[in-house]
């Protein structure tokens, strides 16, 4: 039992990041529509911009954070008003190119500049485990879950009782409604690529802390879309509830069919259990389901 909730406490502590960045995808998908297929560079990109402060720089780590979240605030900016600000009104299948174009962008980018071998981050938290009985916790996959889930709470909070978290439900309705209520449709945009590129940035920290820092993190994407459509497209809180059953089914899986399997399990899993959503409750867990009349 103990090897069990070893499994159990480590693949929920993950999954919160997981759903953590899901977030950043359901942010933008609620405003425009539109899966942000460069959501894993984001999240690689914040997560060596971190590395390059504290590291190469050696500079402290609340600067490291501070300049990593002023990084990722500009870069947002720039994205909305360069590249997606003038697809307004475009077909959708033209914004999904878009975002395809920044991913390859973004990964040539990393490439070019930190390509080859693995990083790692000095130590944020004591290394001592706390123990639990015999299982024993991490602190740092303990901080890290923690960090994760008042995120997620306080960005729910923030989607359901405050004036720009309802512009921007609103506006996953339709662009002309809340304009003719006076909402300012670019300025909703631009928050949204704020909020879901910071959370990408401190997910890619959080992620490059717990394991070493490669550029395998921009395929994060392939875990974050499990996530989001086990939760639901449109739910907050489903984020992080798909983000941890899909930790939980990859510590799983590599506990206990890991050896008859082999590690490739662990990616794979979360896309069965997608198959099977897909199947029973397509809208997912938390989704809204839509009811045409004509």
């Amino acid at each position: 039992m103990t090897y069990f909730f070893q499994l159990l406490l480590s693949g929920i502590m993950v999954g919160a990041i997981y759903g953590l960045v899901a977030l950043g995808f359901i942010l933008i998908y609620k405003c425009s529509a539109v899966f942000n297929f460069a959501q894993g560079e984001l999240l690689c990109l914040g997560a060596y911009i971190f590395y390059a402060i504290i590291v190469q720089t050696e500079m402290p780590l609340w600067v490291g954070f501070l300049g990593t979240f002023l990084f990722a605030v500009l870069l947002a900016l720039a994205i909305e008003r360069f590249t997606l600000r003038p697809m307004i009104g475009q077909p959708i299948l033209a914004i999904i190119m878009m975002t395809i174009g920044l991913s390859v962008l973004f990964k040539g980018i990393l490439t070019l500049f930190w390509a080859g071998g693995w990083r790692t981050y000095p130590p944020f938290f004591s290394s001592k485990g706390i123990y639990l009985g015999k299982v024993v916790l991490s602190q740092q996959y303990l901080y890290s879950f923690t960090i994760c889930v008042v995120l997620v709470f306080a960005f729910t909070y923030f989607f359901r009782y405050t004036k720009w978290g309802l512009a921007m439900r609103g506006t996953a309705e339709g662009h002309e409604l809340v304009q003719s209520m006076g909402v300012n449709v670019k300025t909703v945009f631009a928050l949204a690529w704020i909020i879901a590129t910071v959370v990408s940035a401190i997910g890619g920290i959080l992620l490059g802390s717990i394991n070493v820092l490669n550029l395998g993190l921009t395929e994060m994407v392939l875990k974050v879309f499990p996530a989001v459509m086990i939760g639901g497209l449109e739910s907050i809180g489903g984020a992080l509830i798909g983000g941890v059953i899909v930790g939980l089914l990859e510590y799983m899986t590599v506990g206990y069919l890991g050896s008859v399997f082999g590690g490739g399990i662990r990616d794979i899993i979360a896309y069965i259990i997608i198959l099977v959503m897909l199947i029973v409750k397509p809208y997912g867990l938390f989704g809204w389901r839509e009811i045409k009349r004509v």
